[in-house]
């Protein structure tokens, strides 16, 4: 009787974890039954409730718009090295920030790294960011005159951190990435401009960039879930889908005549490195009416609809990344 509930005791000790394994010990006479841990990567699913808790500081009137040069973007900076720093994600330079100045002002690129696993391919990098910076003040409505810019784009930021996190938990990237938030895009993407040309002064071996640019708000559900700028110079779209298994990044029709490809953080990248480097977008001009306005709150925002495509995005970037080949090659325009 009581080997049999010694039995039934570890057979529940296995079903309870994925991380216990009854294995037959060789070294133990008459090799006994030993429970011993085996060391698994734990699943790591994005969850709207820590989107919101990022969101809800960055686009706070406590950092009054995030405009570059100002105490509220010193505030932003720092909440986004101690989460890089809590979450295991290097500093690529000496520490996180990248500076550079633009008169009298000075701005700050913040720069993390999290190192491929494979000996070979690591020394390749994929480039994740976002702008963190916003315009400060708006025109004033109802008393309120801070710009908040939630979706615009405290959610790219948040978007390129949670990715980070989930690869430095995981450590399932043969490739090394970049997270990478900028600031002074709003004063004509001179943070990413100032990084991508330090980059290529270094010689950096680098396979592509994704810059998410205002993804707080879910599309028409007639529509693909994002789109890319320069969607067609190069096959990024389709690799990224074909690894997700659904066509998460679409065709926009409006992004060429609107010339986004060149207007985001993306562009730098593409001029510089001579790589494939898009922005995704959730938001198409029709889904939001809060650009560059005082009301681009975080409130305003659906969670639901980021943890959604950013878990929806991840196999996709995961599968490129890992790939042994470089697949995402620019087009011919």
């Amino acid at each position: 009787m009581k080997k049999l509930l010694a039995i039934v005791f570890i057979a529940f000790l296995i079903a309870c974890s994925s991380s216990r394994k009854v294995v037959e010990d060789k070294s133990v006479e008459g090799g006994k039954k030993q429970i011993v841990e085996i060391v698994k990567p734990k699943k790591i699913t994005i969850s709207s409730e820590d989107i919101k808790l990022s969101m809800e500081y960055l686009a706070s009137d406590e950092l009054e718009g995030r405009a570059t040069g100002g105490q509220g973007i010193e505030k932003a900076a720092v909440f986004i090295e101690n989460y890089l720093k809590k979450n295991d994600i290097k500093p690529y330079f000496k520490t996180y920030r990248d500076t550079f100045k633009l008169g009298e002002i000075t701005g700050y690129n913040i720069v993390g790294m999290i190192e491929g696993n494979d000996p070979e391919l690591k020394n390749e990098f994929v480039i994740l960011g976002g702008h963190y910076d916003h315009i400060g003040k708006g025109k004033i409505v109802e008393g309120d005159s801070i710009a908040n810019g939630a979706n615009d784009d405290a959610s790219g930021t948040v978007a390129a951190m949670e990715i980070g996190r989930y690869f430095a938990k995981t450590k399932t990237n043969k490739r090394s990435i970049l997270i990478t938030l900028y600031s002074a895009e709003e004063m004509g993407l001179k943070g990413s401009s100032h990084l991508a040309k330090r980059l290529n002064e270094a010689e950096m071996n680098a396979y592509t960039m994704i810059n998410f640019e205002m993804i707080g708000v879910p599309r028409a559900a007639d529509k693909s879930m994002a789109y890319m700028s320069g969607y067609n110079r190069s096959n990024f779209a389709p690799i990224l889908n074909k690894y997700a298994g659904e066509e998460v990044v679409g065709f926009f029709p409006r992004a060429k005549e609107m010339n986004l490809f060149f207007r985001s953080d993306n562009f730098p990248f593409y001029k510089e490195l001579k790589m494939p480097a898009h922005a995704i977008s959730t938001f198409d001009f029709t889904n939001f009416d809060y650009y560059h306005h005082v009301d681009d709150e975080a409130d305003k925002m659906d969670y639901k609809h980021m943890a959604s495509f950013i878990n929806k995005l991840i196999p996709g970037l995961e599968g490129m990344m890992n790939a042994p080949t470089k697949e995402v090659l620019l087009n011919d325009e």
